[in-house]
């Protein structure tokens, strides 16, 4: 899945090079780094892309590896729930058969072999257990800015780290986090899913059958080879989980054993980047004196911080954010005044 916009990561994000075409960890951009991942798992004909229309032709020109038939266009952002539907007509129009794994470009994943054996394992839960499957991740603190899996203690048979799921938590605040932690029997939600076509769309019909009911007259249309805009723009945005993952009854997790992230805001990429002893990371050209606990980042000018703790600040040529690491997750609303207010920012 490469739509998201990348609100949180503005200034640096902006609508024509959203998160996922950075290169934020590295020199490769962050959805080339998902691709070369899935290509050790599978051949390059099984790997599809998912983005909105006014993105296509940049990540067409963007990645490498991934023919430009196997992307997926969106006529328009609707949340996870319609994009993965789509994806799953698409994939259904191949093969009825057909495993199928979704992956958001997004995320950040060091330990391949154990990577492997997660996907690996919830493909035969997939396939045996005719289940939803999800991956979750073993949590090293409490966040609040990861969603919760809470599962039975007990394991599957087969599988001694797959669990039956209980039930899905939003993004808690800070008590309810260390709850979360102490219990034991939650995981972060990673977001990424596995099932196969047949049962996902069964699913869909029992849980979103208003949405099912979409995706069935947008495969009509296809057939015909007409355009299905129309039925796509009046799809209501709604979250796989909400919408499908909260509901469902054959749900299991796979509790993953590879160090993760969900690269979703600047906080993120502070816990991930080189500090020192102040706790203070610096990239691009800047300085930090007399601080602790800051981020900076700096693309082209010089950017100087005295005597300031907690905060991030990232300056592009034509915008300096900065905010609190408290409220990162906030700088979205900054884009919802920008929209209004200074759109030649966005």
């Amino acid at each position: 899945m490469a739509g998201g916009s990348g609100t949180r990561f503005w200034p640096l994000s902006r609508n024509n090079k959203p998160k996922q075409l950075l290169n934020i960890i590295g020199e490769k951009s962050m959805l080339q780094i998902t691709i070369d991942r899935l290509l050790k798992l599978n051949n390059i004909e099984g790997i599809f892309i998912i983005t909105r229309s006014d993105l296509a032709s940049q990540i067409k020109q963007h990645v490498n590896g991934v023919p430009s038939d196997n992307i997926i266009i969106e006529p328009e952002g609707k949340n996870t729930a319609p994009c993965i539907a789509l994806a799953a007509l698409r994939i259904e129009e191949i093969n009825k058969n057909a495993t199928m794994a979704v992956f958001p470009a997004d995320h950040l994943v060091i330990g391949h072999k154990e990577f492997e054996k997660a996907i690996n394992t919830s493909i035969d839960i997939a396939k045996n257990n005719q289940g939803l499957v999800t991956l979750g991740m073993e949590p090293t603190y409490p966040s609040v800015a990861y969603g919760y899996i809470q599962h039975e203690l007990e394991s599957l048979k087969d599988h001694s780290n797959a669990f039956r799921v209980k039930a899905f938590a939003e993004k808690p605040h800070l008590g309810l986090a260390k709850r979360f932690i102490k219990s034991k029997d939650f995981l972060w939600n990673g977001g990424i899913f596995i099932w196969n076509i047949n049962v996902f769309m069964r699913s869909l019909n029992k849980h979103m059958p208003e949405l099912y009911d979409s995706i069935a007259m947008i495969k009509q249309r296809i057939h015909i080879g007409d355009n299905f805009d129309e039925i796509w723009h009046n799809i209501n945005p709604e979250s796989i989980d909400y919408g499908l993952m909260e509901k469902a009854e054959n749900i299991y997790v796979v509790k993953a054993k590879f160090e993760w992230s969900d690269l979703g805001s600047w906080n993120i990429i502070h816990e991930i980047s080189p500090k020192n002893k102040q706790g203070n990371s610096i990239i691009g050209d800047g300085m930090i004196l007399e601080g602790n606990n800051n981020f900076l980042q700096s693309n082209g000018q010089f950017i100087a911080l005295l005597g300031v703790d907690n905060l991030v600040v990232v300056g592009t040529d034509d915008a300096i954010l900065v905010v609190n690491k408290e409220r990162v997750e906030e700088v979205k609303n900054i884009v919802e005044y920008l929209k209004d207010n200074k759109e030649d920012l966005l």
